[in-house]
């Protein structure tokens, strides 16, 4: 029996080899994909920060009437939500940037097939084939390095982030992170950067010219290249056409419209420049950093509209003092106003010029009051109980020991002259200097430091008797401010920049402001009295101008350096400083009265509001006396006067025929008189 053969083995094909060898190529890519994948997983940054996404936003600062003031970034972006962003905004950068966006989940390899061919041909990298979410993982997790490897992240990302959020989600985060030129950053800060309006408020037309700056946002910025970013437009409005959400008459009537540019303005504004000076650096302690990409809406306490009119009129009057002094160059001024009731600051202007200077005068610079130091030694006084507005001291020589062993000084009135005995009314109306050093000395230097500090004053003060004629330097803002204290019923308040602060989410942020009663409403009472006294009758007669009730007193320090002015109404404390930096004379008879009171009362005219014509309230317990007082000027006079209703039957008692002439011992014995 023929034994059988034995069977060869079967060849394979090539159409075998062929699919084991793109089967195990496969496994193979699979694999090493798989190994790349949770190699560069390792390393990927967490896309949870997408999730609850707050990107860097600017802080608005606004006046307290909701004018801006400035607007203060690292990044200028103004996030917005997706509702207020117009659909043919959305369908542009879609259109443009990545049309099957809704269709693919985070990668679209068409694109990048197509991108690679293009990269090929070129020899280098001359289309990304990016899409919108690969575009968000590269903005908010990675570098803009051009690497194989950073590629992959970007992809890995893209992925996880499409599988976490809604087309949407992403949309909103890509349409506020973008950088759209210019410093813009975002689809509102464009639309305000472009065309001065909300991104609402953007035509089809504007909308498709800032969905084709994404690729090149210097390339195409119109407002350098106005050629080349409408070419840039008409391809965006091709592309809308293309794919359908316009039609193509509608695109060709929008590439065919002018470019309309608007550019907006982020500068801050120029008036109020010192004070946006001083609210960011005291925000900065508070908030920090934050503060320029928290996104906070601010209400300052200025009123930018008074503040213009103001350093307007503070121009021209500095101008008019040159003039009449025949001098070249200008003096600097400061005016700040306090809103009585909030301690908001409504007007401050230190100095001609910030950009020339950012020294702020009303704040920072210490100069000396003069005479507009007087109300806090009468304040003294009185809260001392010491006396009353009309007892009587002598308005006479005084020689007092000088700084020096064996030395003396001699204080003088302005008009080298003497008035004899005058009530503590008539000595604050007409300024007398030996009057002020006198009560300087019965009161004690100790106490009359100790009331400045409660009235708010800081600043290092002389301890000697000079300071009774203001001679310690101190700024014009802690006088005005121990100015609202007299009309403020003896309450001091908190110097209020801020009204109040919203964060990104409209949530008001809690603000803590203080007040506190330093002297008693009856003292207070009194001096709001005698200073309105020093208005109507005195060295302040210049601001009856204003025409409503008010008080306030001069300031003028030697060979008229400095001239002051400080008064308030019932709703308004207002200070004015005149002078030189360099400390050398405003001129001759430049007093507080002449140089510095006709700005106060141009400051006070150029508010928005009108004043209430009306005297603060009194105290329950005041009582008034209709009292004959001896004014220079006048001569006797019948005065109606303010007391203590405790002092009443006292008072009746003392009170000759002629007017009181009460003496009080407690106030004139440590002089030897």
């Amino acid at each position: 029996m023929p034994r059988r053969r034995k069977k060869a083995p079967r060849k394979l094909s090539h159409f075998h080899l062929a699919v084991l060898f793109f089967s195990a190529a496969a496994f193979a890519l699979i694999f090493v994909l798989l190994v790349v994948y949770f190699y560069l997983s390792l390393g990927l940054p967490s896309i949870s920060k997408l999730i609850n996404y707050e990107p860097p936003a600017a802080t608005v600062v606004l006046d307290h009437r909701g004018e801006t003031l400035a607007y203060w970034y690292k990044e200028r972006r103004f996030p917005v939500p997706l509702s207020q962003v117009p659909p043919y905004l959305i369908q542009a950068f879609v259109s443009a940037e990545d049309a099957r966006f809704y269709e693919h989940k985070g990668l679209d390899f068409l694109s990048i097939l197509r991108a690679a061919l293009r990269d090929i041909k070129a020899r280098r990298i001359v289309q990304g084939g990016s899409t919108i979410t690969q575009q968000v993982a590269r903005a908010l997790l990675l570098s803009n390095e051009r690497t194989l490897k950073r590629k992959l992240k970007e992809a890995i990302l893209a992925w996880q982030i499409d599988a976490a959020l809604t087309k949407d989600e992403i949309l909103t985060i890509y349409l506020n992170q973008i950088y759209l030129g210019a410093g813009a950053y975002g689809v509102e800060a464009a639309a305000r950067t472009y065309f001065n309006k909300h991104v609402w408020e953007l035509t089809l037309p504007e909308a498709a010219l800032i969905a084709g700056l994404t690729p090149a946002p210097s390339k195409y910025n119109p407002l350098r290249n106005p050629k080349l970013a409408l070419k840039r437009r008409a391809y965006v409005l091709r592309r809308m056409a293309e794919e359908g959400y316009i039609s193509w008459e509608t695109a060709e009537k929008a590439m065919k419209a002018p470019l309309k540019l608007n550019p907006g303005d982020f500068s801050p504004k120029k008036e109020a420049l010192y004070f946006l000076s001083v609210l960011r650096q005291r925000l900065e302690r508070k908030f920090g950093p934050e503060l320029y990409t928290g996104g906070y809406t601010i209400y300052a306490s200025l009123d930018l509209l008074w503040q213009q009119e103001v350093e307007k009129r503070l121009q021209e009057h500095l101008k008019i003092i040159a003039k009449r002094n025949k001098r070249k160059d200008i003096p600097e001024g400061a005016v700040i106003c306090l809103d009585n009731q909030s301690g908001a600051v409504r007007v401050l202007v230190g100095g001609r010029d910030f950009r020339n200077t950012q020294f702020n005068r009303a704040i920072q610079a210490r100069r000396q009051p003069g005479s507009a130091f007087k109300p806090i030694i009468w304040a003294t006084v009185l809260e001392k109980g010491f006396a009353n507005v009309a007892s009587q001291v002598v308005d006479e020589p005084i020689v007092l020991p000088g700084a020096k062993a064996g030395s003396f000084w001699q204080p003088k009135n302005f008009d080298k002259g003497y008035l004899g005995p005058i009530s503590l009314r008539t000595a604050l109306v007409h300024s007398r200097n030996t009057v002020a050093v006198k009560l300087a000395y019965a009161t004690g230097l100790p106490d009359l430091i100790t009331t400045a500090q409660m009235l708010g004053i800081k600043s290092p003060l002389a301890r000697n008797y000079s300071l009774a004629l203001g001679s310690s330097g101190i700024s014009l803002l802690e006088l005005t401010r121990a100015y609202t204290v007299f009309i403020n019923q003896g309450v001091l308040k908190d110097t209020r920049w801020v009204e109040s602060i919203f964060d990104r989410h409209g949530k008001a942020i809690p603000l803590e402001t203080k007040s506190k009663q330093v002297i008693s409403p009856e003292t207070a009472y009194f001096m709001s009295f005698l200073l309105h006294e020093v208005v109507r009758d005195g060295t302040g007669r210049c601001a009856k101008a204003l025409g409503v009730w008010a008080g306030g007193k001069t300031g003028t320090t030697d060979n008229y350096k400095d001239a002051w002015f400080i008064g308030f109404t019932k709703e308004i404390t207002c200070g004015v400083w005149i002078g030189y930096d360099k400390v050398v004379s405003l001129g001759r008879l430049e007093t507080g009265g002449r140089a510095a009171c006709p700005m106060w009362v141009k400051a006070m005219e150029s508010r928005p509001e009108s004043y209430l014509d009306e005297a603060p309230s009194p105290p329950e317990d005041i009582v008034f006396l209709e009292i004959q007082d001896f004014d220079p000027l006048r001569g006797r006079e019948t005065i109606l006067m303010p007391f203590r209703e405790k002092d009443v039957p006292e008072l009746k008692n003392s009170l000759p025929r002629q007017g009181i002439q009460r003496f009080i011992r407690e106030l004139l014995s440590p002089l030897g008189f």
